[in-house]
């Protein structure tokens, strides 16, 4: 082989030659890779890789970043090397293959994900593919640059629960909520939440950006939106429900059973306040969702605290406005609640609970 000739240098160079001849050796080896890289077996890869190991240690800063740009875009690299070069906490040595490496074990980019700085989070997030369980840390430790660059790449697997947990973190973030309502693969009744929790100036930017298929199905939500918006019932007053179910979660004498009884006896004062103290939400927000035209709220606000489909079922039967739920949207309902998972429930909740607040702070 071509490169055969260097192997008797390299116990001299690593042992005796200076720091500018181990860069030029360094570099010679990989040069040579990069030319025959892609007619190399495991074998030759991994003799490559035996040499540049020995070598990496003993370089500058420029060599192993200079390295580092070459071996990123080679599909057989060797995997020690480019493991190597990833988790150097010198960012410019270890960006380029962060970004573009796929030679990267997933368990190697978690770690790094979880022990890393943000500069590492951010190179991690321009990735062409990015399974889901690096997308959720990336979400839970990333600052506002990663969130906005994990949002716009398409090729960062986003699971319902992550889309819940960038919506909450888009609520002060008007350019991240942007780029998550662009993303074609979020979830309907998620982009209804997001286009809610946003300004009018950002939903009409998001209208100017989006393509013709999602600028319909946000026109569609605004369109929804401005509806209810416009047929809000008169207030009910809730004071007197609301102070016996205080009392009686006080002295822990409501349960989910409870509940039940006042939907089944259509006593829905008591249920909306029964729901309040028992998921731990303003009444205020209860009295909104229910009134909502829409079955997700209530499947949110019982997934979120492990009640059942019966309790489910219950409460959509005394929605408010006459309106009786069709056996097909019922069972569309339970195959939706079956499937919505505790933990993206909570996070909506969350959500939810945010955005009441900032809307009573705002009116006081």
């Amino acid at each position: 082989m071509a490169h055969s000739s260097l192997i008797p240098e390299l116990e001299e160079v690593v042992q005796h030659g200076s720091a500018q001849r181990r860069a030029e050796t360094l570099r010679r080896v990989a040069g040579l890779f990069a030319e025959g890289a892609s007619r190399f077996n495991d074998e030759h890869v991994q003799l490559f890789g035996d040499v540049l190991t020995r070598l990496i240690d003993d370089v500058d800063r420029e060599a192993r970043i200079e390295l580092s740009h070459r071996l990123a875009a080679i599909d057989n690299a060797p995997s020690s090397v480019v493991r190597r070069l990833a988790y150097e906490d010198d960012i410019a040595v270890a960006r380029p293959v962060l970004k573009q490496s796929r030679r990267i074990e997933q368990s190697d980019l978690l770690e790094i994900a979880e022990q890393k700085t943000q500069a590492h989070l951010l190179a991690l997030s321009k990735r062409r593919r990015i399974a889901e369980p690096v997308t959720e840390t990336l979400i839970r430790r990333g600052d506002r640059e990663v969130l906005r660059s994990l949002a716009e790449n398409l090729g960062a697997q986003l699971s319902e629960s992550s889309f819940a947990a960038l919506i909450e973190r888009a609520a002060q973030d008007g350019l991240l909520a942007e780029k998550i309502g662009l993303r074609p693969d979020i979830p309907p009744r998620l982009l209804r939440d997001l286009l809610l929790a946003t300004t009018q100036a950002v939903q009409q930017r998001l209208l100017a950006s989006a393509k013709p298929a999602m600028r319909s199905e946000i026109e569609r939500v605004l369109a929804e939106a401005a509806r209810s918006a416009t047929s809000i019932p008169a207030a009910r007053d809730y004071s007197t429900a609301e102070r016996a179910m205080r009392d009686l979660h006080q002295h822990g004498n409501l349960a989910e059973g409870n509940l039940v009884e006042f939907a089944q006896s259509e006593k829905y004062e008591e249920l909306v306040a029964s729901l309040a103290c028992l998921c731990e939400v303003p009444i205020g927000v209860v009295d909104r969702l229910l009134s909502s035209d829409r079955l997700d709220p209530i499947l949110i606000l019982c997934k979120s605290v492990g009640w059942d489909w019966p309790t489910v079922k219950a409460i959509i039967d005394v929605m408010p406005g006459g309106r009786t739920a069709s056996a097909t949207e019922l069972d569309a309902a339970f195959v939706n609640f079956e499937r919505l998972s505790p933990t993206t429930a909570q996070r909506v909740m969350r959500f939810w609970q945010v955005q009441h607040w900032q809307h009573a702070s705002t009116d006081a």
